[in-house]
């Protein structure tokens, strides 16, 4: 009877030691080591790297396969790809440094940043001379001076006759010889002198809007003789624009004779993108430099014109500068740079953003080789960094060099998953999605709208939204707000209050207990 006892007994010893051998593997499988000799720690989730687990398996809040880490620290013999956005790409180093791939950081700067922009000489609208006729005549003679000739200050242009000047002219002079007989005799009263100068005075404003000059009205005061020869002369130092006269010529009245422009003060109009128009405030100065001569001029800001061209999409800034020797010609382009001032703000080298256009693209570094796509909305542009408004974080790593092979990769394997370059996340498990595909398979939190792969991740989200979107988001920052305004109106309502609708979308529930 003992045998047999001792026979089961040694029996049910050595499967307990086997089961417990098994139970004690498997509880200890973080410290196996691979085929490939690498010991692993544990196992996560790559979507939520807080999660950790002693055996391999599936992640219990979005179904992801678990990934093992090693103590070495490099990556997974084989990873899968759904684990990261699609267009996720994997480049080993030895190609990194064969295609050139650098990584840079993003930063927040801030301080005073020159920006420099193509602008054009124009003429100062407030300083163009137009010079027509205010009466019928014919020319009689015309200086040699033609369009593009720099003019001086009464330098004569033309003259011409015309038969209405003869009576004010009459006038003018005798006007003047009753003064020259009041002043011989002096016996006339005040008065009769008063109404004498204001006779001169009205038949020399009668000339002058007939078009004579006050040149010519001094030399007929010191001559004392008609003249049947009214002169055109330049009413300023400027350049020539237009000239419309030739000798025999018979005009009407309202004729333009010449279009003179003062260029001794011009204008620069320099063309901006409507989201940089803030930045430029009237009073701002600018160093132009005008790379022909190497000559450099100080201007300020006028004005932003509201004036917007819809096919370059740009508005226009209006600069003013003084113009010595007029170096400055009429359209002729010149450099703007101006010196801005810019508050902190998260900015990246400009070579690292890929713009197809319709979308800025920038390949943000996962580690272990791996590379993201990230979309980004940028801001305006410092030399050779440039604002991102969207879509980065502080100390986040980029590529700045060789993302165009990077991407050119990235589009491949987006074309092998079937996903179009317009694709979303899935918030809850990572998953690329076509959200013109998505169907009902989607939700909308505080004003955002998110696609998800299956009726699985959208009600798990919709049992929790803040907890899947990221805390930097405009909707975590919405859901914030909304959070402040239900507290406010508990508060003006009492803990009574059933429940209200929160900006339209949002159920505010009631106070627990109440």
């Amino acid at each position: 009877m003992k045998s047999p006892a001792k026979i089961v007994g040694l029996a049910v010893i050595v499967i307990a030691s086997f089961l417990a051998g098994t139970w004690y593997s498997s509880r200890n499988g973080g410290s196996k080591s691979t085929p490939a000799g690498r010991k692993i720690l544990y196992w996560h989730d790559p979507m939520h790297p807080a999660y950790k687990s002693d055996r391999p398996g599936i992640a219990p809040d979005c179904g992801m396969q678990l990934e093992p880490v090693y103590e070495d620290g490099g990556p997974p013999a084989s990873r899968d790809s759904a684990v990261l956005p699609p267009g996720t790409v994997q480049i080993s180093p030895e190609r990194q440094q064969l295609i050139g791939v650098r990584i840079g950081q993003v930063e927040k700067t801030s301080g005073m940043q020159s920006v420099r922009i193509l602008g054009r000489v124009s003429v100062d609208e407030t300083r163009i001379y137009k010079l027509n006729a205010a009466i019928e005549g014919w020319i009689r003679e015309i200086s040699p001076v033609t369009v593009g000739s720099v003019l001086q200050k009464d330098q004569l242009l033309a003259s011409y006759y015309a038969p209405e000047f003869i009576g004010p002219q009459q006038a003018y002079l005798y006007a003047m010889s009753a003064m020259d007989r009041f002043q011989a005799t002096g016996k006339e009263t005040p008065e009769q002198i008063a109404l004498t100068n204001a006779n001169i005075q009205s038949a020399a404003d009668t000339l002058r809007n007939m078009g004579m000059t006050d040149t010519q009205l001094e030399a007929m005061k010191k001559e004392r003789q008609l003249t049947q020869r009214i002169e055109i002369r330049a009413p300023s130092a400027g350049f020539v624009l237009a000239r419309n006269i030739s000798p025999g010529q018979r005009f009407e009245k309202g004729t333009e004779f010449y279009r003179i422009a003062d260029l001794s003060h011009v204008w620069i109009l320099a063309d901006v993108f409507e989201n940089e128009g803030r930045y430029f405030r009237p009073g701002l100065t600018a160093k132009v430099t005008d790379k022909a001569q190497g000559k450099s001029f100080q201007a300020r800001v006028s004005d932003v014109l509201p004036q917007f061209d819809p096919a370059t999409r740009v508005l226009k800034v209006r600069l003013e500068t003084d113009n010595p020797g007029y170096g400055l010609k009429p359209d002729v382009f010149v450099d703007v740079e101006f010196p801005l001032q810019w508050q902190p703000g998260l900015t990246i080298p400009s070579e690292a953003v890929l713009d197809t256009g319709m979308k800025k693209i920038v390949f943000v570094d996962r580690g272990n080789g791996f590379f993201e796509p990230r979309r980004v909305e940028t801001g305006l542009r410092f030399g050779d960094r440039i604002e991102i408004t969207k879509g980065l974080m502080e100390g986040e790593r980029i590529v700045v060099s060789g993302n165009f092979l990077v991407d050119s990769e990235s589009r491949l394997r987006l074309a092998a998953a079937g996903l179009p370059e317009d694709y979303v996340l899935d918030p809850v498990c990572g998953m690329g999605v076509d959200p013109r595909k998505a169907g009902e398979k989607k939700s909308v939190f505080c004003g955002q709208t998110f696609y998800f792969c299956n009726p699985k991740c959208k009600a798990r989200f919709d049992r929790e939204p803040a907890k899947y979107v990221p805390k930097n988001s405009e909707s975590r920052i919405q859901n914030q707000r909304c959070r402040r305004q239900k507290e406010a109106v508990r508060s003006r309502l009492g803990a009574s209050w059933p429940g209200i609708w929160c900006a339209g979308w949002m159920w505010i529930p009631p106070r627990r207990g109440s």
